[in-house]
């Protein structure tokens, strides 16, 4: 079960997740809400669409940022609602 951990606690833990690009997208179910907090920053990608992002809070630290979703995609829908997490957030297989 591939797993997205940060400061040694999972964020995110799935049967599955899609790969793209050389990143692991988590489905939202599979995520602990709890270490992700809304963030008002939002960017867009060429073909991706608008992103809308979370900060991670994990044992009094914060990084901003540092997971994102895109909410409707443009040109790959499949991605929708699927987490993905910045560099430094370790993914274990």
């Amino acid at each position: 079960m591939p797993k997205a951990i940060w400061e040694g606690v999972v964020l995110a833990e799935a049967a599955s997740c899609v790969a793209v690009d050389g990143r692991h997208y988590f489905p939202p179910d599979s995520l602990r809400k709890e270490y992700l907090q809304p963030s008002t920053t939002h960017t867009l990608s060429s073909n991706k669409g608008p992103a809308s992002y979370f900060h991670l809070e994990v044992n009094g630290r914060r990084k901003p940022d540092a997971a994102w979703f895109y909410p409707e995609p443009r040109e790959l829908s499949f991605l929708q609602g699927q987490v993905v997490f910045a560099g430094d957030v370790r993914i274990e297989p």
